[in-house]
This record gives C-alpha cells, sequence and structure tokens, in this order.
C-alpha cells in the first residue's frame, strides 16, 4: 500500500489551520455582548478603585435596583431588535397604565387587583395595536411607537386633569389588597445598610426565561428569523406576523411591569414623568450596548441585561465621586457609539446566529 507524505488529502489541498489566538478572536466576536462584558469590567475596575463604596451594601442595592428596573425593559426590546423592529413607548406605557391603575383606585374606587388586571389589559391592546399596525401597513415600527408614544403621553396628562383636577394622584397605599401587591412588586431584604428589592429577582428571572425561550423554543427561531431574513421566514412557514405583534405585546407587559413596580413603591403616580430615572430611550440604548443590532437577527437577553448593569454602575459611580452628572450622558453615547462600531464589526464577520 502507498504511502502518502505530502500532507494533502486526496481531494485536494488540507486546510490550513486557523492558529488558535484567531479561533479566540472569531468567537468572542461571535458574541455581540462582548463590548458591554468588557466595558462592565472596565467601569467596575475604575470606580471601585476610586469609591470603593460602590461596592458597599448600599452602593450594590443601588446599582442594582437601578439595573432590575433598567434591564426588565431593556430584555423585552431587546427580544423585539433581535426581530428587527423597535418600541419608543415602553417608557410612556409604564407611566399610562400605572396612572390607569391609580384612577381606578382613587376615584373609581376599586380594590388594587383588579385595577392592575385591567391595566396589564389595557397595556396589552397598545402591544397588539402596535404590532398589528406594523405588520398590516408595512410602516417603520419606529414611527408607530413614536406616534404611540404621543398619543399616550397627551392622553395620560389630560385625562389625568379631567379626572383628578391635575397629573399627579396619591394616597393609595390604604386599598384593599395594596399590602399584597406590596409583597409581589417592592418586597425589600435590609442587608447591613443596603436595602435590595425584588425587582432585582424580577429582572433575574425575566433574563433567564427570556434567554431559554430565545434559545431553546421555537418561538426564539422565529424572532432570529423575523430579523435575520424576514421575506425568507416567511416563504419557509415562519410565522412572523403572530410573532412580531408577540413581542410588541411582550414590550407593553414589561412596561406594565415596571409602572406598577414604581406605583406601588410610591403610593403615587405623576402624569408625563418616568419610570424613577429612566426614559422609554434607555431601553434602547441598553439593548444596542448589550450587542443587539439594529438591523435585526443579533442579540441576547443577556447581553441586555449585562448592559443595563454597566448603566447602572456608571450612573451610580458618578454619582458617589459627586461629579457633574452631565458626564453620565457623555459616557453613556461613548459606550453606545463603542457599541455601534463593534456591532458594525460583527455582522461583517458573522454568518452564522451568535452567541450570547
Amino acid at each position: 500500500m502507498p504511502v502518502i507524505s505530502d500532507p494533502r488529502s486526496a481531494f485536494g489541498a488540507r486546510i490550513a489551520e486557523v492558529p488558535a489566538g484567531r479561533r479566540f478572536l472569531a468567537r468572542a466576536f461571535a458574541r455581540p455582548s462582548l463590548p458591554a462584558v468588557v466595558g462592565l469590567v472596565v467601569v467596575v475596575a475604575f470606580f471601585a478603585v476610586r469609591m470603593p463604596d460602590l461596592l458597599s451594601p448600599f452602593g450594590l442595592a443601588t446599582v442594582l435596583d437601578t439595573a432590575a428596573l433598567l434591564g426588565i425593559g431593556g430584555v423585552a426590546v431587546a427580544l423585539l431588535l433581535v426581530a428587527g423592529q423597535f418600541d419608543l413607548s415602553v417608557g410612556v406605557v409604564a407611566v399610562a397604565s400605572s396612572l390607569l391603575t391609580a384612577l381606578l383606585i382613587g376615584y373609581a374606587g376599586w380594590s388594587t387587583w383588579p385595577a392592575l388586571l385591567v391595566s396589564l389589559l389595557a397595556a396589552l391592546a397598545v402591544g397588539v395595536v402596535n404590532g398589528v399596525l406594523v405588520v398590516n401597513t408595512g410602516l417603520p415600527s419606529f414611527l408607530v411607537t413614536l406616534a404611540t408614544f404621543l398619543i399616550l403621553q397627551g392622553t395620560s396628562q389630560a385625562g389625568s386633569q379631567a379626572v383628578a383636577g391635575g397629573t399627579r394622584v396619591s394616597g393609595l397605599d390604604e386599598t384593599p389588597g395594596w399590602t399584597s401587591a406590596t409583597a409581589v412588586f417592592d418586597a425589600t431584604v435590609q442587608l447591613g445598610n443596603g436595602r435590595f428589592s425584588v425587582s432585582i429577582l424580577w429582572w433575574l428571572g425575566l433574563t433567564a426565561l427570556a434567554t431559554w425561550a430565545l434559545w431553546r423554543t421555537k418561538f426564539g427561531n422565529a424572532v432570529f428569523a423575523s430579523g435575520g431574513a424576514r421575506q425568507a421566514a416567511r416563504e419557509l412557514g415562519v410565522p412572523v406576523r403572530r410573532t412580531t405583534v408577540a413581542l410588541f405585546c411582550l414590550t407593553s407587559a414589561a412596561g406594565w411591569l415596571l409602572g406598577t413596580m414604581t406605583l406601588v413603591r410610591l403610593a403615587s403616580v405623576q402624569a408625563g414623568g418616568t419610570v424613577g430615572i429612566l426614559s422609554g430611550i434607555d431601553f434602547i440604548v441598553v439593548a444596542v450596548i448589550g450587542g443587539c443590532l439594529l438591523t435585526g437577527g443579533y442579540g441576547s437577553a443577556i447581553g441586555a441585561s449585562v448592559g443595563a448593569l454597566l448603566y447602572a454602575v456608571a450612573r451610580e459611580g458618578i454619582t458617589l465621586a459627586d461629579w457633574d452628572t452631565r458626564w453620565f450622558q457623555a459616557l453613556l453615547g461613548v459606550l453606545l457609539l463603542v457599541a455601534l462600531l463593534a456591532n458594525g464589526e460583527v455582522r461583517r464577520r458573522l454568518r452564522a446566529r451568535p452567541r450570547s
């Protein structure tokens, strides 16, 4: 039997082995969340050295509470971005739904849980309207949800003024069912000088559930297909329209949850306000920082949560350092720009699905 000494197969030249360093870089660039992870490590190290209080129980509780509120909305928006759509109305849905709950409790005499159920159904109706308009008209989701934002903002302010005689509704904590709602949406645990909120568990649970759904279910496959190759997905029988409507309902439900948490925490709501320190655009920013491409088809729930944590660490670090808070906006812009550049490189390099 002849011995072949030339290191080539009988079917052609052997493919050159890729160096280990290049394989590592290729795997790294295949993870859209990489810039957020690197940024998080750098920001934590920087502020931990300058402001050790950041790692105290109080600092960690503040960071995690902010990250939880932002991460809940960011994870829902991330799934929508993976499908190639936008939703600018999450923040205003949060305020409008909590205002509806407050008006039903304070002026219609409802108990807490029925009011919360009705406001949830109203929020889901907003998601259905957004989704149906996008899939049936072909209008950009950016413009559709911008219109929704304006409608809800104006309606909530005018409606609150007409019903309550002002834009603020308060004094709700004596309502039947309020105590149990507080246990579900605003329970806290005191550890040292830090008060950790149940919102952290909501955030982690939703991130885990979204990650499982995105990577282990047919629904997740439909999400990726809708954003990566929508026309081809339709031709292959992927339920693109139904998936898109479901994702808009998901972002609206996330808005309702954020609004409910804020309402129960403060026992009041301000029409035209925001969810804590957050506005609607923040959810898109953290999703993009976390690796979601604006063109769709790439991203992860874990990346969005890392982006939310990065946002929270940077904000709290700047606050503890007693810097001008306007530097936070500048830093956020830099992080977003770096993420966009990195994600553009990811899109050029990848031809397969990314990993979170």
